[in-house]
C-alpha cells in the first residue's frame, strides 16, 4: 500500500514524528531507538497495524447480499420497467398528461386483486381509440387465477368486471370499451 508523501502536512505526533514515517516503517521488524522507548509511536504502530489488519478484512470478505435481494429483483422484473406505449389523458387543469399503458394495467390489476378469491396474473392495454365525444377508450385483456371453492368462474368474473370498469373511470381517467378476461389457474388457500 504506497503513500503519498506530503511536504508539511503530516499529522506529527506528541513526540513530533511524523504519522507516514510510521506507517512507512509499519512492516519494518526493527525499531529505531526512537521507536523502541516512545509511547506515542508504539499507539501509532498499533494503531495503524488495526487499521491495516481491519481494511485486509473488508477487502477479502465479501458483502453478503442483503436479505431481501431476491424479492427485489423479482419486484423489479414484474414492474417491468421498459414504459411502453403512452396514453394522453385530459385534466381538469390546463394541459393534458401522459401515462403509460403499463401504469394504466398496473391500476386495473389492482382492482381486479381486490375481488376476495382472485389473483390477478396478468393485464395489458391492447389498444387505445378516441369516441365520437373525444374520450379515450381502451380495450385490455387479463389473466386470472380464481380461488377452488369459491363462487362460480361467472359471478367472480362479474365483479372483476365491474371493479376493473369503475378503476378505469375513478382512477384514470379513461374509458373502459372491451375486457377480455380468461382464467388461467385456479388455486387453493394455503392453510
Amino acid at each position: 500500500m504506497a503513500v503519498t508523501h506530503s511536504t508539511g502536512n503530516d499529522y506529527l505526533l506528541p513526540c513530533g514524528r511524523g504519522l507516514e514515517q510510521a506507517w512507512e516503517r509499519l512492516d519494518d521488524g526493527d525499531a529505531d531507538p526512537h521507536e523502541s522507548s516512545c509511547t506515542h509511536c508504539a499507539a501509532a504502530r498499533e494503531s495503524l497495524l488495526t487499521l491495516r489488519a481491519a481494511t485486509r478484512e473488508l477487502i477479502e470478505e465479501p458483502d453478503p447480499p442483503p436479505p431481501d435481494l431476491f424479492g427485489r429483483i423479482m419486484s423489479a422484473v414484474r414492474a417491468d420497467v421498459r414504459r411502453g406505449r403512452t396514453l394522453t389523458l385530459d385534466t381538469p387543469h390546463p394541459g393534458a398528461i401522459l401515462v403509460s399503458e403499463q401504469a394504466v394495467a398496473v391500476v386495473l390489476r389492482f382492482a381486479a386483486d381486490t375481488v376476495d378469491g382472485v389473483r390477478a396474473r396478468g393485464c395489458r392495454v391492447q389498444s387505445t381509440d378516441i369516441d365520437e365525444d373525444g374520450a379515450q377508450v381502451i380495450a385490455v385483456s387479463m389473466t386470472l387465477a380464481i380461488r377452488h371453492g369459491g363462487p362460480s368462474i361467472d359471478e367472480v368474473v362479474s365483479v372483476v368486471r365491474a371493479r376493473v370498469r369503475a378503476a378505469a373511470s375513478a382512477r384514470i381517467g379513461v374509458e373502459l370499451g372491451a375486457l377480455d378476461i380468461t382464467v388461467l389457474d385456479i388455486y387453493e388457500e394455503d392453510r
